[in-house]
């Protein structure tokens, strides 16, 4: 099962309701997902900055963090039950020292624009939780889970992010993540679970890595990635979707002159502002759909 929806601004205006549309379409979502659910929301960076998204197990008191951190030129806003760190980018080598050194805080993700929540729980909770619905950005991807493969934890949820920036939510399953596995630990990949999205997204850091554009990376799935899948990517510039030659889950998609948007079935896009005249379709298989932003 799983449910996926994401969106991407192509105007100021849905920029300020990002949040509040993608709260919308997780919450449509809930029957497919309703053990636990996850976001990325790009939102406008700052010049110089860099920001991790952390899940502190121990500490939610802001300057308490940040102190036994030992990280002096950042500062941590806390949403929910999770963390945004920000430091200057000439902070960001100590930074990830320190929080390599800290066994109880998990680096949930990392950018210049990207901050990424996810929670055990049913989707309007979670989202609720981090006040989704009051977040503006470029564009955001969002997963509600229904686990099958792994257990039921906050770690196991999506988005995976495995790059600066990146993140992937995927509804299906691959048959050849542990192999993949192997390998991507050989190039210094580390895993937090046994959930085959994870593997997912480090497969296609690496392949980016290796100096791929987003759209051509993705088009090495069908030639690496066993099994059935859809896939929506998040990046810094724009958002992705592919699904398996197959194509055996379901998928739409609707575009208008203000947004681009996601989701596994057309109820998670219905409240959008404008539907009734978008061109919607379904994604056909094997075939990469990429926005970037151009403003």
């Amino acid at each position: 099962m799983c449910g996926i929806v994401g969106l991407f601004a192509k105007d100021a205006g849905i920029e300020a309701e990002l949040g509040a549309h993608v709260a919308t379409m997780l919450a449509a979502m809930a029957d497919r997902g309703p053990d636990s659910a996850g976001f990325a929301v790009y939102a406008p960076g700052e010049p110089g900055a860099v920001k991790f998204t952390l899940r502190p197990a121990a500490e939610s008191d802001p300057e308490r963090l940040l102190a036994r951190l030992g990280i002096p030129a950042g500062r941590i806003a806390v949403r929910g039950t999770h963390a945004v760190l920000t430091v200057p980018q000439a902070a960001e080598p100590a930074a990830r020292a320190a929080l390599a050194e800290a066994p109880d805080v998990a680096v949930v993700g990392t950018g210049a624009r990207m901050e990424l929540y996810k929670e055990v729980g049913a989707p309007a909770e979670v989202a609720a939780r981090f006040g989704l619905a009051g977040m503006r950005g470029t564009h955001a991807i969002g997963h509600t889970r229904m686990a099958t493969e792994s257990a039921v934890t906050t770690a196991g949820a999506h988005p995976f992010s495995t790059g600066a920036d990146q993140c992937l939510v995927h509804n299906g399953s691959l048959s050849n993540h542990n192999a993949l596995r192997r390998t991507l630990r050989r190039r210094g990949f580390a895993f937090a679970t046994e959930n085959d999205t994870e593997v997912a997204a480090a497969w296609l850091t690496a392949r980016m890595q290796d100096g791929l554009p987003l759209d051509e990376a993705l088009r090495g799935a069908m030639r690496e990635l066993d099994g059935f899948y859809t896939f929506v990517v998040g990046t810094a510039d724009g958002f992705a979707v592919l699904r398996d030659p197959i194509a055996c889950k379901p998928a739409v998609m609707a575009e208008t002159g203000r947004y681009v948007a996601f989701g596994t079935e057309y109820r998670a896009l219905a409240d959008l502002p404008g539907i009734a005249a978008a061109r919607v379709w379904e994604p056909e298989p094997a075939r990469v759909y990429a926005w970037r932003i151009a403003r």
